[in-house]
């Protein structure tokens, strides 16, 4: 996966708790076994009106949030079923990182292994990001996982500081998956097959 260490983009915000990874990615998008194409079906149920045209009072069909690639959320995101399929349709979108007061567990483990940034602030703070970009259009922040702060680029600059677990952390940095760690050890794989029978 591709290395993550900091990101600076526009942020969108999504003033809803509680969304579950059915509302990020329906069900009937679950088909497909490929990686791809995940992007156009994100939040589909709230984006697109029954018509198929997009739905205008969805937070982010709004024009301001157009080139969005840092999602600020409410707390509890990614509740419900396991499914890497939603951590596919908001990178696919274009999300490099979700900032939320929490998160849940399989789906922070989930974005972790896929390559995306899940940057969790107190509630107060998430507040802050939520007054300070409906009062500046297009406020861009960076977020910095090595030194695990995120910065709002206003006149006077405001940073977050967040907590991630190490390990982690590393895996984003040096861009491992699971494949990618496997791979860490190919020598001593490879030297493994070289001795073992295929037929025991």
């Amino acid at each position: 996966m591709t290395p993550f260490k900091n990101h600076r983009g526009i942020i969108a915000t999504l003033d809803r708790a509680n969304v579950d990874t059915d509302q990020i990615i329906p069900k009937q998008f679950l088909k497909s076994i490929a990686r791809t194409g995940f992007g156009p079906s994100l939040f589909f149920d709230w984006r697109y009106l029954p018509d198929g045209k997009p739905n205008p009072d969805f937070e982010l069909n709004q024009p301001r949030f157009a080139k969005a690639s840092i999602l600020v959320t409410r707390k509890n995101f990614g509740c419900g079923s396991s499914r890497e399929h939603a951590v596919w349709a908001i990178q696919q979108y274009g999300f490099k990182a979700v900032i939320s007061s929490s998160f849940a567990d399989i789906f922070r483990n989930n974005s972790g292994k896929n390559g995306l940034l899940t940057v969790e602030l107190k509630e107060a703070e998430v507040e802050e990001i939520f007054q300070m970009t409906g009062r500046y259009a297009g406020l861009e922040a960076t977020a910095d996982l090595d030194h695990q702060r995120v910065t709002l680029h206003l006149p006077e600059e405001i940073s977050f500081h967040f907590e991630i677990d190490s390990t982690v952390k590393e895996h984003l940095i040096h861009g491992l998956d699971a494949i990618g760690l496997s791979l860490k050890q190919e020598s001593a794989i490879a030297a493994f097959e070289s001795k073992h029978n295929p037929q025991l």
